[in-house]
């Protein structure tokens, strides 16, 4: 018992070691005067934000002008990147260089001069006439955005965002496919800074009106010990079933991944500490580097938070932010059930046990113990569903998380307010500058007419077949989240690509949720798989055996965007009979299609090995997609239709093991 208690607390100093690399490689150490400024900056933001959220009025006696405020967060915003990332990795970590102070105090001084000119901006109209002197500060405020973008979002973000922000001044000396209006360097650069719809286009809007709150709450989650309270719940609830640790991760990295958004991010939290109790059971390394990327991926679809793609695609779409939680709850639960089931398949293929009763939390402790973070889930949910108060309802989750924590003997101490404020400046950093920068793109494909352009051509290109464009898509997708953040790839996408999908007689919510989820595939597909990767760091294994073990453990999720395009019953879009029958066909297919990726069927047991093995798995492969394939729709295939296929399929595969064992001399009994 001594040996397991020290094994537990060594993951626990692994898991904390790990984050502080992760922290001491990503953002300076920053020395205690720089550390005061970040923190007086990050409360200032946030009055800011709160008063232009709530419309208080509280620091001029009105509300100030969106585009005023815009400028001033988005300055502030920029500021801090500079503070908090170095310029490049060779470049001190603990003192911050001159040209970063020389770049600090010329983003402020230029966004304060337009933050100061805000309403002749709007009024003149200066992204068509600004002054000489207003071009001058323009152009050199794209160069700031495009350095923030570079240093947030990494060199690919920086390469497309030059590319495409300057594609204005090269617009029609491209082929004709690709062609549009071309403007002057210096036209471009008005209207990139002083428009509504470049910088501070959908993108940043939605940082500065209605993700600010969400990040605000998923931190003060995280600092207030929300992470080990989930954690132990899981532990508590599932730590005894036979693979019990590899579905704690799948159950603690899905809703830590709900509050971060950042797959890696959640890797390097979590998987110091799942990934080891998984390997103490009889998880091979690869396999469970694979579990803990696939989980931590899923986050970002899990709501309520959903990281920011959410919030960017209810924008663009014109609709709430519950209208797209409520869509994405079907999705997301196939995705972590069939990730469930293939753990519950391998651990009784493979005769993995849970965890002893006597080394797990009590689930009644640990609920009485944090049973306020379930209070504040519910406040949030309540208002964001029943009241419809989107943006306000993140602010009054956490200033009840905060109130009640300190009552509690997990209260924040002094230091530990600060450490929570330098870390919500520093995501408030990383993620407002990329945005600021992918704003850029969406002003060329605005202002040279590409968008509506690219929408013809790709409706064209695939004429009248429907799949061919989703194919296309999703390829795309794909290639973009190689070198982009979700958000980023998104974006980009839902400009170009879902205008075709939905004039191609798609549903608008189904056609933006295929783009987020293929382009969320490449954190777990090779060659890159870059969370499958990062948990391979953690596991001390071959990279691309993780990365072809998530590849294999998140199989469902490559089908499920093609199933909701077809059938949006999927996304709770459908009447309640239709929505009920899709899905409870589409559960009992993930379970079928987990017997045959993973050799175990529950009733029948393991999945023989050769050629009859092989035989055996590709029918129940078979069947579980056809069952899980919705029935009606675009598919045009009847419910019942399918769920005869199905049967006939998962006859032959159940025939052929039972057979199998038979003949092996081995018992017929029902096996679970």
């Amino acid at each position: 018992m001594t040996d397991e208690l020290n094994a537990t607390a060594n993951s626990r100093e692994e898991a904390e070691r790990r984050a502080e690399e992760l922290y001491a490689t990503r953002y300076r150490i920053l020395s205690f005067p720089w550390q005061t400024l970040l923190m007086v900056m990050t409360v200032g933001i946030t009055l800011l934000a709160i008063n232009q959220i709530f419309n208080f009025g509280f620091f001029i006696g009105e509300v100030m002008q969106d585009a005023r405020y815009l400028y001033i967060y988005v300055g502030a915003i920029l500021v801090m990147v500079f503070i908090s990332f170095p310029a490049t990795a060779s470049a001190s970590r603990t003192t911050v260089a001159w040209y970063d102070i020389l770049l600090a105090v010329a983003t402020a001084c230029m966004f304060g001069y337009f933050a100061y000119y805000a309403e002749r901006i709007v009024l003149e109209a200066w992204e068509y006439a600004a002054p000489q002197f207003g071009i001058y500060l323009a152009l050199a405020t794209w160069a700031l955005v495009l350095e923030a973008g570079r240093r947030t979002g990494g060199w690919p973000i920086f390469v497309v965002v030059l590319t495409l922000s300057l594609y204005p001044l090269y617009a029609d000396r491209v082929p004709d496919v690709i062609a549009g209006v071309s403007m002057g360097l210096e036209d471009a650069a008005a209207f990139h800074i002083m428009s509504e719809e470049s910088l501070f286009g959908i993108p940043t809007q939605v940082a500065a009106l209605l993700l600010f709150g969400f990040l605000l709450f998923g931190v003060s989650l995280q600092h207030t010990g929300a992470g080990k309270f989930f954690i132990n719940i899981a532990f508590a609830l599932l730590g005894r079933f036979r693979g019990g640790p590899a579905k704690v991760a799948i159950f603690s990295s899905g809703l830590m991944g709900s509050m971060s958004g950042g797959p890696v991010t959640n890797v390097l939290t979590t998987g110091p500490l799942s990934i080891p109790t998984m390997r103490r059971i009889g998880f091979s390394r690869g396999y469970a580097a694979g579990v803990e990327a696939c989980a931590s991926t899923g986050g970002v679809l899990m709501p309520p938070i959903m990281g920011a793609t959410a919030f960017v695609m209810a924008n663009f779409l014109g609709v709430s932010y519950v209208t797209i939680v409520i869509a994405a709850i079907i999705p997301s639960l196939l995705y972590f059930f069939g990730l469930f089931m293939q753990i519950d398949a391998y651990s009784a293929r493979h005769d993995l046990k849970g965890l002893p009763q006597d080394e797990l939390p009590d689930v009644w402790n640990v609920l009485k113990e944090g049973w306020y973070f379930i209070a504040v889930f519910a406040l949030l949910i309540w208002m964001l569903v029943f009241l419809q108060r989107e943006a306000t309802a993140p602010f009054y989750a956490t200033a009840l998380l905060l109130a009640i924590n300190q009552f509690t003997r997990h209260r924040l101490s002094t230091k530990g307010l600060l450490k929570l404020l330098s870390a919500a400046g520093q995501i408030l950093a990383e993620l407002g500058g990329i945005l600021a920068a992918i704003g850029l793109i969406i002003g060329s494909l605005q202002v040279t007419g590409m968008a509506g352009t690219l929408t013809n051509d790709l409706v064209y290109l695939a004429g009248d077949n429907v799949l061919m464009l989703l194919i296309m898509g999703a390829l795309t997708a794909f290639v973009l989240g190689i070198g982009m953040t979700v958000t980023a790839a998104y974006i980009f996408l839902a400009v170009i690509l879902a205008p075709a999908l939905i004039r191609a007689g798609l549903d608008p919510v189904a056609s933006h949720m295929f783009i987020m989820y293929w382009g969320m595939l490449s954190f777990i597909t090779p060659p890159v798989a870059i969370a499958a990767f990062v948990a391979a760091s953690v596991a001390k294994v071959n990279p691309m055996r993780a990365g072809f073990e998530a590849m294999r453990l998140g199989t469902i999720i490559y089908f499920i965007p093609f199933f909701f395009v077809f059938n949006p019953a999927l996304l709770m879009f459908g009447t309640a009979t239709e929505v009920i029958t899709v899905v409870m066909t589409a559960l009992i297919g993930v379970v079928l299609l987990a017997a045959g990726l993973q050799g175990y069927l529950l009733g029948a047991g393991r999945v023989p090995t050769g050629p009859v093995g092989w035989f055996a798995r590709v029918a129940l492969i078979c069947a579980g997609l056809t069952l899980a394939a919705p029935g009606g729709g675009m598919l045009g295939i009847a419910h019942g239709t399918l769920l005869l296929i199905s049967a006939s399929l998962l006859l032959v595969g159940a025939t052929t093991i039972l057979l199998h064992r038979r003949m092996m001399g081995e018992p017929l009994r029902f096996r679970l």
